[in-house]
């Protein structure tokens, strides 16, 4: 009998924003159809795109605003324990370059339905994940180091 390996689903990589802009984080709904949680903006990586190009991208598209990508500040992992989801998150922290928060504004693949900016007492009585946000967003934790996209060797 040939027994072959179980195969999992991939590990689903994601980029996200810690954008503080007059001491106010920008949040957005984490899921359609889901008002009481929140995360920061952003999304899954796609193929041959560097993670800041994906998160300008991301951010970009679910809330309308141009950011310039910083310095990656926290990897955060999480999964379904009852399912196959998997995600790594890579955060990083951006400046605001361009644009507001316009209500009418439309996520093209309408996920993010809601998009705000909140103090830290705000974010404190929010359902908000990853649950080291608030302390990662105001300068709680350390750095990390970040090794840019390069190309694989021929």
């Amino acid at each position: 009998m040939i027994t072959r390996p179980i195969r999992h689903p991939s590990i689903r990589l994601a980029a996200r924003a810690i954008l503080l802009h007059d001491d106010h984080l920008l949040l957005v709904n984490a899921y359609k159809g889901r008002s009481d949680l929140w995360c920061a903006p952003g999304g899954g990586a796609e193929p041959h795109q560097s993670l800041p190009e994906n998160l300008a991208r991301e951010v970009f598209e679910e809330t309308g605003l141009r950011v310039s990508v910083g310095a990656p500040c926290l990897v955060n992992e999480f999964h379904d324990p009852n399912g196959t989801f998997h995600q790594v998150e890579v955060f990083f922290r951006c400046t605001l370059i361009a644009g507001e928060l316009d209500p009418a504004w439309q996520d093209p693949e309408k996920i993010v339905t809601q998009r705000r900016w909140v103090t830290r007492d705000e974010l404190a009585v929010l359902t908000v994940r990853p649950k080291s946000l608030a302390g990662v967003a105001w300068g709680d934790a350390g750095a990390l180091v970040y090794d840019p996209l390069e190309a694989i060797l021929p």
